[in-house]
């Protein structure tokens, strides 16, 4: 369906150029500019506006007002990310008998769509970050099909993270305690632990050839942040003595 409408879209583009003043483009100049040296290759081009979403147009006028946030509002503060869980409830709930999240691409739009508009709203509306100046966030689809979104986010500049120590209010890279939390411990658990890797599996995925983790798993034990040498924090993971089984 979407390359249907794609199809359609680029249809109508091709049929309306004289009302985008595609004449613009079509000389010599313009042609050598785009890298085109090859005579017998100059001809009338199709040219898509920046209305025409993913195209070449649209994809630069995205990165400069993101580059224009950038230099209004100071440097990034927070990079975000939120992947598609095929197993939230919300979608299996929905689904028949002996049927897969897989065969249900608009279901798993639609609940992902919902929980993306939930985020938004706990981020920018009950500010559970502090005060946000500005944000831009993109939405990918991975191999699997899954939605995946990356936020970029700006605070405020009383707000900003200038200390590691500011760090550890909304960050966290320590097991949440079993009793304190029992949600919140299950959910990282299953979804936020690396591994196993190095000896116990050189297979995964993530182990370099004839060399250890390309994420440098597993971690030491740091009992405060810093920030690295790389300007990347190396988070607070104290040796408290939790151990789970992954």
């Amino acid at each position: 369906m979407y390359v249907k409408i794609e199809t359609s879209r680029l249809d109508y583009f091709r049929g309306k150029q004289q009302h985008i003043r595609s004449e613009l483009y079509h000389g010599i100049v313009d042609t050598i500019t785009l890298g085109e040296t090859n005579p017998s290759n100059v001809g009338k081009q199709i040219i898509l506006p920046s209305s025409f979403i993913g195209g070449p147009r649209d994809m630069r006028k995205r990165y400069m007002e993101a580059m224009a946030l950038v230099q209004r509002y100071d440097k990034l503060d927070i990079f975000l990310t939120m992947t598609c869980n095929p197993n939230w409830p919300e979608i299996t709930n929905e689904l028949s008998p002996h049927e897969e999240s897989q065969n249900r691409p608009d279901l798993v739009a639609r609940v992902f769509h919902a929980k993306l508009e939930e985020l938004k709203d706990q981020l920018f509306k009950r500010q559970i970050f502090i005060k946000v100046s500005a944000y831009v966030y993109v939405i990918e689809h991975q191999k699997m099909g899954l939605s995946h979104a990356h936020f970029l986010i700006i605070l405020q500049n009383e707000w900003k993270l200038h200390a590691p120590e500011s760090f550890d209010e909304i960050i966290s890279a320590e097991i949440p305690d079993k009793n304190a939390n029992i949600h919140l411990h299950n959910v990282v658990v299953k979804h936020m632990m690396h591994g196993p890797c190095g000896v116990l599996n050189p297979s995964n995925v993530c182990m370099k050839r004839n060399r250890g983790c390309k994420s440098n798993y597993p971690k030491n034990y740091a009992s405060a942040t810093t920030v690295g040498n790389d300007c990347f924090p190396i988070y607070r993971r104290s040796n408290n003595g939790m151990i789970v089984k992954v």
